[in-house]
């Protein structure tokens, strides 16, 4: 048997000592895993067995390694849903839920029955599934590029009212032109030269599909743009999220692209530039 206040402190200070930014974090959520138990549940753990604690010490090893905790949990909470991911998916991050909520305002503000949403790039289906679940009368479309994480976004849409397509979101919906209300995107955004300064839990493991972007990570963002000047009804509106350092240059896609006013971008929780929004003018 081993102590599970013993175990926790060890793996804590490997991951610490690997570089995992959240160590302690990392090493609580492993155990909850591995016991099938919450947070609060390790509180009346007072030991693991042979079993269990080869299955932890399984896990520690690889999040050493600077393996997604996500990828070893299969599994990412994204505001109030827990979402399937793992190799081949983009992990959602807790920033993209602003952009979220920002979107749930425009639905809010809408006079009309079933507003139409569009996730352009959607991933593992982190927002279209929150619109959808949390405003069930919003219509809401959403497209993927990748095999595998087109595979997750329809594992993680199952039972909603989401029409999900495989496909560029650069030539995406035609049949949905000048009929948009809302269009969101967390496309990739992360220009090539900066490979060096991307988390090892990313560049390594998430797909390349989602991150990189062309030499200043803005060519996803000018299909964006582009794609959601072609859908978006008059007085549409756009959010699409961007690096922090790109709070000036991805508004500036919209304003050049000319189809757009009201170009402003938003702080996320942390107060850091973390989203792009922008209304369709009138034709």
């Amino acid at each position: 048997m081993t102590d599970v206040r013993t175990a926790l402190a060890q793996a804590a200070g490997r991951l610490d000592a690997a570089g995992v930014a959240s160590a302690r974090n990392d090493a609580e959520l492993l155990l909850v895993h591995v016991l099938g138990t919450s947070r609060a549940g390790l509180l009346l753990v007072d030991a693991l067995d042979d079993a269990q604690a080869a299955a932890y010490e399984s896990l520690v090893v690889r999040r050493e390694a600077r393996e997604p905790l996500q990828h070893l949990t299969a599994s990412a909470a994204f505001r109030y849903r827990e979402l399937a991911v793992g190799p081949g998916v983009f992990v959602p991050r807790p920033e993209t839920e602003s952009l979220v909520e920002w979107g749930l305002g425009v639905i809010d503000s809408l006079d009309v029955a079933h507003p139409v949403v569009v996730d352009l790039g959607t991933g593992s289906g982190a927002i279209a599934g929150a619109v959808a679940s949390e405003r069930p009368h919003a219509r809401v479309h959403a497209v993927e590029l990748g095999e595998s994480a087109f595979a997750y976004a329809e594992r993680n849409l199952s039972g909603l009212d989401v029409d999900l397509r495989h496909g560029d979101l650069a030539d995406a919906f035609a049949d949905l032109d000048g009929s948009v209300d809302l269009v969101l995107s967390n496309p990739p955004y992360i220009p090539l030269t900066a490979w060096e300064s991307v988390a090892v839990e990313a560049r390594d493991h998430d797909p390349a599909l989602a991150l990189w972007s062309g030499e200043d990570g803005l060519d996803a963002m000018h299909d964006v743009a582009a794609t959601a000047a072609r859908l978006l009804r008059d007085g549409g509106a756009v959010g699409a999220e961007h690096a922090d350092v790109q709070g000036e240059s991805a508004p500036a896609v919209f304003v050049a692209h000319g189809a757009f006013d009201e170009v402003r971008d938003q702080l996320d929780l942390a107060g850091r530039p973390r989203y792009v929004t922008a209304r369709r003018v009138r034709r």
